[in-house]
């Protein structure tokens, strides 16, 4: 795709055209929740869908995502929760988890968990922190990390926040000071891709420094990253990854799923605090019988195997990362080409959000670019504030195939819906 196409798509009238968005709360469906004049910067999401078909709005969200035509006719199908074929799917879906992540059965174990990623987020912990004795460090640079917080706070877990600023990934000299200063923490928790931003945080070394100076378990967020950037579990020590089916891997929204160490899990049985949110009866269940212990989300798991027989079709997480690079280079050459200037610098190699600053113009107004778009039925945008920033931010989520949309005439709908 030409750089002039690109530029035809972003290009809002004849001012600055991008809006941008970001999940800032699964639960409620991506609530719009903030003014739009607290925002002054935004981002592109570049894990487009490769074969993106849509009945319906574009959806320029960083999830939900547009899904393929076979992603959605495999939710055609009815399928009881004990029916066998359903239960075979189940344990395909556990199994490929694993082969993404090149981690073994022997030694991790796939749990899918009935809603969206914060569920299996607040399911790690409430499942694998003592009661008596736990304590979490969460290491902070951005809205979801501040979430991990949010969600010790809400269960009553001691826990201390190491806060770093939204634009720089975490400092990990920072955090070994703090591990040689207090080892006594049973668990260690990051974000892999800081969503509100796109900073990508170095998980690998993190890993390293918790083994080095601790006997925490190690805990990653890799909601927007898993299956399209590269992460090495066994490398990073890593004993609990969470993500959701709709994000990198291209399936609806429905369920998510923690990819944990099983000694470190087993170890923790009898421990949670909740009984929707108990890891290990729920991996105990489906280990016995395949089977959820409440109604599983049974279409939601029939488009997500379909999801990843597309990936393995396309070449698996190499070939993904891959495109979603090429689609980062076209979109930047595009931005820049209309005089955009990126949030973060050349030392962050993040591709699946990219930052910009937001150029202010007394003309704009979200709500009404917000309104038209979606009358059009050409896409669904969303906007969220981040905290205290002391950046503040927008962010445009394009996560679905570029190609149909300006074939369609979406570059006409942007210009007619922006301005008043």
């Amino acid at each position: 795709m030409r750089t002039t196409q690109i530029t035809k798509l972003l290009r809002v009238s004849s001012v600055t055209p991008v809006i941008a968005v970001r999940r800032i709360n699964s639960e409620v469906s991506f609530a719009i929740r903030c003014r739009p004049q607290y925002f002054r910067r935004f981002a592109v999401c570049t894990n487009l869908s490769k074969s993106f078909t849509s009945d319906g709005k574009k959806l320029f969200t960083p999830g939900p995502l547009g899904t393929s035509k076979r992603v959605k006719e495999a939710m055609l199908v009815d399928y009881g929760s004990r029916d066998v074929s359903f239960i075979k799917t189940v344990k395909f879906i556990r199994k490929t988890l694993l082969d993404i992540a090149e981690v073994s059965e022997e030694e991790y174990t796939a749990v899918p968990l009935q809603g969206s990623g914060t569920y299996a987020l607040e399911a790690v912990i409430v499942t694998t922190v003592p009661k008596d004795g736990g304590k979490v460090l969460v290491l902070e640079n951005g809205a979801y990390g501040k979430r991990m917080a949010t969600i010790c706070k809400l269960q009553g877990i001691e826990h201390e926040v190491l806060n770093f600023a939204e634009d720089e990934t975490i400092e990990l000299s920072v955090v070994e000071a703090k591990l040689k200063q207090d080892p006594s923490f049973s668990h260690v928790t990051v974000v892999h891709c800081e969503t509100s931003s796109g900073v990508i945080n170095p998980v690998e070394a993190l890993g390293r420094l918790v083994r080095k100076h601790t006997a925490a378990s190690f805990f990653v967020d890799a909601m927007s990253s898993f299956g399209a950037v590269p992460l090495d579990m066994g490398q990073s020590g890593i004993d609990y990854m969470v993500s959701s089916a709709n994000k990198c891997l291209e399936g609806v929204p429905g369920f998510s799923y923690v990819i944990a160490n099983k000694k470190k899990l087993f170890q923790c049985k009898g421990w949670s605090r909740s009984l929707s949110f108990d890891l290990v009866a729920q991996c105990e269940g489906l280990d016995a019988n395949g089977q959820f212990r409440t109604t599983p989300p049974t279409h939601a798991m029939l488009a997500f195997k379909q999801a990843l027989i597309e990936l393995q079709e396309e070449g698996g997480m190499k070939a993904r990362s891959k495109r979603y690079q090429e689609n980062r280079r076209i979109l930047r050459e595009g931005m820049k080409s209309l005089g955009f200037r990126e949030l973060l610098d050349d030392t962050h190699k993040g591709y699946i959000i990219t930052s910009y600053h937001f150029p202010q113009h007394p003309k704009f107004d979200f709500k009404e670019f917000y309104t038209r778009l979606s009358d059009l039925g050409e896409n669904c945008v969303k906007y969220a504030f981040v905290g205290n920033s002391h950046i503040q931010q927008l962010e445009l989520g394009l996560l679905l195939l570029l190609l149909p949309i300006i074939g369609s005439g979406s570059s006409g709908s942007l210009s007619h819906s922006c301005l008043r």
